[in-house]
């Protein structure tokens, strides 16, 4: 493995902004100096007028393997996540078939080892009926990020609707448990009360039809169960105003039990924009009206958010093109999420460091990752490269997710990301991929 100094560059790493060199040897960070002078061989890399940080952590995606594979890949997405500054991910269990059993789950584990180019961990499914499979986890509390469940029918059968298995979960799961968090009964009748109303639904319904009540109602009962049996609880893609006011942010990370994520596109799209966009920021749960957006925002700001994602779920063009009720949910995002939320650090909304606090050394935190997520001497060299004065347009040319579309098409970020490397190999290089190296199954503190 070859070894890299990185000279003259602007680390930013625990709160702190300093200007300084990284070397990397062996796959790690070797040394973290203001000035680094060594005889030994490496390829210097010059990082003045450009910002390094800890690779990106995405909790939340949906690479489709194995199962849907004509709409993704563990292989094209990842790639699609280095090229954007994710390093590690973390991908859900609604594949085909869904990740049921402990033989299903290690078989992604199979694929990825062979294929991505990041490194990754997979959630264990949960179903009514799946409840001693799911234990089983338990017993890999050091090697799988965590236990999912489905508070919501978003996606095929991984609705967990049964109340005396989701106690049961809540009771006894050593792991944490991520939710998506909609309540069933309410987005039916909200359904049928529109379909009473207006023959044909449109995109702008979606808001409508799975609504903050449906986001409030099962957030609460799965913090309810949480607080019952002192859970670890992350609730996932926090949506709505609302749901803000079951979170507190008087502790710190580290010693919370009930953490919150939030989704770039809940913090970028309103419900303004299905007029232009349509079906193409379809999601659950839905993007909804802009005091929404604002209330994420302060949120964030105000550590009542705990960590940001991108729920990253690709469909084929064909399949959002469908009209409202058939077109299928969701919206590719894992290449562009850091430059969005670089964008809104050169508006002044959020700091770069706040951007890598959320981004990276909470998530690392929240999931108790081993040696990730931070910018420090002996850790795991998962570091990127960003230009903030390299504009970038999203175009069907560069998009790299298989799928061949996204919502920021024609876009214009401000920012670029140059270099991309994953247990220190650069894997990604000013739109050049090395890739002899794959990424590596993370591990956990737990």
């Amino acid at each position: 493995m070859s070894h890299y100094l990185i000279k003259d560059t602007s680390i930013v790493n625990e709160g702190q902004c300093f200007h300084g060199d990284v070397l990397i040897k062996n796959g790690f960070i070797e040394k973290v100096d203001k000035n680094i002078n060594t005889r030994e061989a490496v390829i210097e890399i010059d990082g003045s007028n450009q910002f390094l940080l800890p690779g990106i952590i995405d909790d939340q995606v949906h690479f489709r393997e194995p199962g849907l594979t004509h709409k993704a890949t563990i292989y094209s997405e990842s790639k699609a996540a280095v090229a954007g500054g994710v390093t590690s991910f973390m991908e859900m269990p609604n594949t085909q078939p869904p990740t049921f059993t402990q033989d299903l789950l290690e078989g992604k584990y199979q694929i990825a080892q062979k294929t991505s180019l990041a490194n990754y961990s997979f959630f264990m499914g949960t179903g009514n009926d799946n409840y001693d499979e799911v234990m089983k986890t338990n017993d890999k509390k050091n090697d799988v990020c965590g236990i999912k469940i489905f508070m919501g029918s978003s996606t095929g059968n991984l609705l967990v609707d049964n109340p005396l298995t989701l106690d049961k979960i809540f009771a006894n799961a050593e792991l944490l448990i991520a939710t998506h968090c909609e309540e069933e009964a309410i987005i039916k009748q909200n359904l049928a009360t529109l379909k009473q109303q207006k023959q044909i639904l449109e995109p702008a319904d979606h808001a409508i039809i799975r609504n903050e009540e449906a986001c409030f109602q099962s957030s609460l009962k799965a913090i309810q169960l949480a607080q019952k049996h002192n859970t670890r609880l992350h609730i996932l893609h926090i949506s709505t105003a609302k749901e803000l006011q079951l979170f507190g942010n008087m502790m710190p990370l580290k010693e919370k039990r009930i953490t919150a994520e939030v989704c770039v596109h809940h913090l970028h799209f309103t419900a303004d924009d299905y007029a232009t966009l349509g079906n193409k920021i379809k999601c659950n749960p839905a993007i909804k009206s802009p005091e929404n957006k604002h209330a994420l925002w302060q949120a964030l700001l105000d550590d009542k958010l705990d960590v940001i994602a991108t729920d990253h779920a690709p469909h084929t063009w064909e399949e959002k093109n469908e009209p409202y009720e058939k077109a299928h949910a969701g919206l590719p995002l894992v290449q562009h999420s850091l430059m969005l939320m670089l964008q809104y650090v050169q508006q002044g909304k959020i700091t770069i460091e706040k951007v890598v606090e959320k981004m990276s050394h909470a998530v690392a935190d929240c999931f108790n990752i081993q040696q990730r997520g931070y910018i420090r001497e002996g850790y795991f060299a998962d570091i990127i490269l960003v230009n903030m004065h390299k504009p970038y347009t999203v175009s069907k040319e560069n998009i790299l997710y298989k799928c061949g579309w996204s919502p920021m098409e024609g876009y214009q970020f401000p920012a670029s990301i140059t270099h991309s490397f994953v247990n220190g190999h650069l894997v990604y290089n000013n739109g050049i991929f090395n890739e002899n190296n794959k990424g590596s199954r993370l591990k956990f503190d737990r």
